[in-house]
């Protein structure tokens, strides 16, 4: 067995290996010397379709972030904090590539120190957004190398079994869910083109649209949205360039005679008349394409650069999808609990595998109404997994929930009246001290990120230390953000919004909802992480001198292990939030359980120190 594996390895390898020595032969032909293959599509989303995965069938490197530059005698592979490890583990360490942190290791500084003046690197300007090329073309230019957009990317050329381009089903999303019809949406925003002298605004992240409009699909895993471009003019009249294949039988009028659905192929033509019309066009730099930016150039606009105007609206949710998120939330921790029971019953036998526990809480899902989909691949970590922040499991490295060791388990799920995600470390046996010191800190960061009061304007950037001081304190960190919006039935990541270390001039509003996810890892050993969603609200009570206040409401509703908790590293704050979530989870979701499960959430959710 042991023999076939590793033959099936050497393939593997072998055939990525081919597939580089193949790039590179088609770099001289091009007039290149290099070639950057990101992980990204024409809409420069976290969630491609197959098609677009050009990154893993060049590398075999499947993470949501990161990107290959392919030269001649040499090959790098970037990626960011979460996939340190899972990138060595995928693409191997035979010496192919070598391997970058994507923040940490700037891409101009590899490509000047790799290539000579002279040198011509290639880009698809289809999978790169014009900040990236005005952050990297000017760098370069300085070292006298040229940043060379391709009109046909070389890996489709050699990629001769392509997945063909999505067709799945383009749906309405209906108003009891979104608590905000299409041509309200359409019309305010339409309002702020015309004040501002702007004539249309080309949309490109299928998000936005599918929150506009009022329509979801299923072109791209775990994420309800179908891929299609928009341009929205100032009257609030939309073209929609989308493969007339999807629409559903009756979109039409649920979409309304403001609607216009046209083709992907009379995109180009439709730039091209926007031009000639000498309009002024919104396009957002950060996330469209570069060849619109191009497109729109060479054929006269006048372009504005702008932030997408759906995405802050978007993310502001309505008190309808507020809602939803709350009843969501309670179907979720269901789900949770039942699944945590039978974890609870299971595994001290030390049967259970990272697999088996994946199937089972997809069941328990997907008996919960309204659900559709998961919000992302679970990720389901046995001891020393748990330190790789975007582990996935696999029949060839499925590990079993050992005695002595921590499990956790990342996931969520996608639900017509919201979205969740949420994360537990659950003790598998007796846990070490050090496993409940360093829970109990990740703990403690959770509880002050759940429980500050902040005053508006404030962004997540500003709160993000609350949650890594315990960490800090003894020397400890972690290599990802603490918080990600999150979408109404759409996007499981979801933007302006965030808590991060990394600058953000994206103030937190009310209705917004958040993750909140401190976590700490040792490689080889394991890994913590504790997840609950949170929404923005206005604070209640007196507020000062008048300025308005923001406080965070906590959706997730699943206990947190009490076995991991230190309770003599916890101010006695600490302990009551910990003891009223515990009390709040019990008496909401009590009642919805068989007695069984409802029994183990009772001695699940006591008052710690009982």
């Amino acid at each position: 067995m042991e023999g076939q594996a590793s033959d099936v390895a050497g393939d593997i390898e072998g055939t990525r290996r081919a597939r580089l020595e193949a790039l590179r032969q088609n770099l001289a032909p091009c007039g290149l010397d290099g070639f950057i293959v990101p992980r990204a599509d024409e809409h420069q989303g976290e969630s491609v379709a197959a098609r677009a995965e050009r990154l893993a069938w060049l590398t075999g490197f499947t993470g949501s972030a990161g990107l290959a530059v392919v030269l001649g005698r040499r090959a790098a592979l970037f990626v960011d904090g979460r996939y340190t490890l899972q990138v060595r583990t995928e693409v191997g360490t035979s010496g192919d590539y070598e391997f970058r942190h994507l923040v940490q290791d700037p891409l101009a500084d590899w490509l000047i120190a790799a290539l000579p003046a002279g040198g011509r690197i290639g880009y698809d300007p289809w999978l790169h957004t014009p900040n990236w090329v005005d952050r990297l073309k000017p760098t370069l230019a300085r070292a006298k190398i040229t940043l060379v957009p391709v009109t046909e990317n070389p890996v489709d050329r050699l990629w001769t079994d392509q997945p063909p381009p999505p067709l799945a089903a383009v749906v309405p999303h209906a108003l009891c869910y979104t608590g905000r019809d299409s041509a309200d949406k359409r019309a305010t925003l339409a309002r702020d083109l015309k004040r501002a002298g702007i004539g249309a605004v080309i949309l490109t992240l299928p998000d936005s649209i599918a929150w506009l409009l009022n329509i979801r699909g299923a072109d791209v895993p775990r994420v309800p949205v179908p891929l299609c471009f928009a341009i929205l003019f100032d009257c609030g009249r939309v073209d929609l360039f989308i493969d007339p294949r999807k629409p559903v039988p009756g979109l039409d009028q649920h979409l309304g005679g403001e609607i216009t659905i046209r083709p992907p192929a009379a995109l180009p033509a439709a730039l091209q008349a926007l031009g000639q019309e000498r309009r002024r066009v919104q396009v957002d730099p950060a996330s469209a394409a570069a060849w619109l930016f191009d497109r729109l150039a060479a054929a006269g606009a006048e372009i504005e650069r702008a932030a997408d105007p759906c995405v802050l609206p978007k993310a502001c949710k309505t008190p309808a999808e507020l809602e939803g998120a709350r009843a969501a939330h309670r179907r979720d921790g269901v789900a949770l609990v039942r699944f945590l029971h039978w974890l609870a019953m299971t595994a001290p036998g030390g049967n259970v595998t990272e697999l088996d526990a994946v199937a089972r809480l997809y069941d328990y899902r997907c008996q919960g109404a309204l659900f559709r989909d998961l919000s992302f691949d679970t990720i389901s970590a046995a001891g020393a997994h748990g330190a790789v922040v975007h582990y996935r499991a696999t029949p060839s490295s499925n590990g079993r929930l050992d005695s002595g060791t921590l499990y956790l388990v990342d996931s969520g799920g996608q639900y017509l009246d919201g979205t969740t995600d949420v994360t537990r470390t659950i003790a598998i046996g007796p846990p070490s001290p050090e496993m409940r010191d360093r829970f109990t800190r990740v703990l403690k960061g959770h509880i002050a990120l759940a429980t500050v009061r902040f005053p508006a304007g404030t962004n997540g950037s500003q709160l993000d230390t609350l949650a890594r001081q315990p960490l800090w304190e003894v020397g400890l960190d972690y290599d990802h953000g603490t918080g990600h919006g999150v979408g109404s039935y759409l996007g499981v990541h979801e933007g302006p919004q965030r808590i991060s270390k990394f600058p953000s001039r994206v103030a937190l509003q009310a209705g917004m909802i958040l993750s909140n996810e401190p976590g700490c890892y040792v490689p080889g050993r394991f890994g913590i992480r504790i997840e609950n969603l949170q929404a923005v609200r206005v604070a209640a009570g007196p507020v000062g001198d008048g300025q308005e206040t923001l406080v965070f409401e906590t959706l997730t509703l699943v206990p947190i292990d009490r076995a991991l908790v230190n309770s003599a590293l916890l101010t006695h704050a600490e302990v009551n939030w910990l003891d009223r979530y515990h009390r709040n989870v019990y008496e909401t979701l009590g009642p919805l359980l068989d007695s069984e499960p409802a029994a183990w959430l009772e001695a699940a959710t006591q008052p710690i120190g009982t």
